[in-house]
């Protein structure tokens, strides 16, 4: 909840939390480190520490991290292949209807219909993970007029074949792009990936008790470096949600091409 809370904020304030959060921790700290009362606990817990100690924090912290923005960075390349794939669809079944000797002014007018259904009424909803019944019932007035048994008699086996071939993989995109858009975030990677931040940042924290003006150096461009990565992922774990979700501009281009008048 939390998580998709935090995905929820403008593009500015999923940085400010996690700039809020490593900063308050590196706060601590710096002020537990140096602070009369804390400092020789502190010193106590660091004695004897080297760098070396914290290269299992650091190593796991990267694996993971590398883990998460692959799972990001995958699941907005599969939004953005599957979005062009149903224009490309789109497309193919609308020129077939042009390509055919036969009148199919009745699929083109279905294909607009499912478009402007998308477009209008589906896309809004995608950001939650929703649907609109609109564009499903436009899908099926679609495969009605495309499963016409009387196009194999005015256009051709091939023709009928090609056509009810592209109605289907339109289905099929929609299905991939409602699937995107309805996988939820995972909320136990990111936390894990926040603790182990957090961890190597005390650990960091720990080797350079002793020099306070390395230990704030240390503290800062590793936090900042954490903010800016971990932001960044952020951006791209839901393609169809957040500052920068997806457009739904390539069907619209599609629509003009289709609601056209016929060359």
């Amino acid at each position: 909840m939390l998580l998709g809370l935090w995905l929820d904020q403008p593009l500015w304030a999923i940085f400010a939390v996690l700039g809020l959060l490593f900063g308050l921790l590196s706060a601590i700290l710096y002020g537990l480190s140096h602070l009369p009362r804390t400092r020789p606990m502190m010193r106590r817990l660091g004695a004897g520490m080297v760098p070396t100690y914290f290269t299992a924090l650091a190593t796991l912290l990267a694996l993971l991290t590398g883990f998460v923005a692959n799972d990001a960075w995958e699941r907005q390349r599969s939004a953005t292949r599957a979005l062009q794939a149903e224009r490309a669809d789109a497309l193919a079944l609308y020129d077939l209807s042009l390509a055919s000797a036969s009148d199919m002014r009745n699929i083109r007018a279905a294909l607009v219909g499912y478009l402007d259904a998308v477009i209008d009424r589906e896309w809004p909803r995608m950001s939650e993970g929703g649907y609109a019944p609109e564009a499903g019932a436009g899908l099926r007035r679609l495969l009605e007029s495309v499963s016409d048994p009387k196009i194999t008699a005015a256009a051709g086996a091939p023709t009928h074949s090609a056509l009810v071939s592209a109605a289907m993989a339109l289905r099929g995109d929609r299905g991939d792009r409602l699937a995107l858009s309805q996988t939820a975030s995972d909320g136990t990677k990111w936390l894990t990936l926040l603790i182990l931040a957090a961890l190597t940042l005390v650990a960091l924290g720990l080797v350079h008790t002793e020099h306070p003006a390395a230990q704030a150096t240390v503290l800062t461009t590793f936090s900042l470096a954490m903010v800016m990565t971990l932001g960044l992922i952020a951006l791209h774990e839901r393609p169809f949600d957040g500052p920068l979700a997806m457009s739904a501009e390539p069907l619209v281009i599609a629509r003009a091409a289709v609601a056209g008048p016929a060359p």
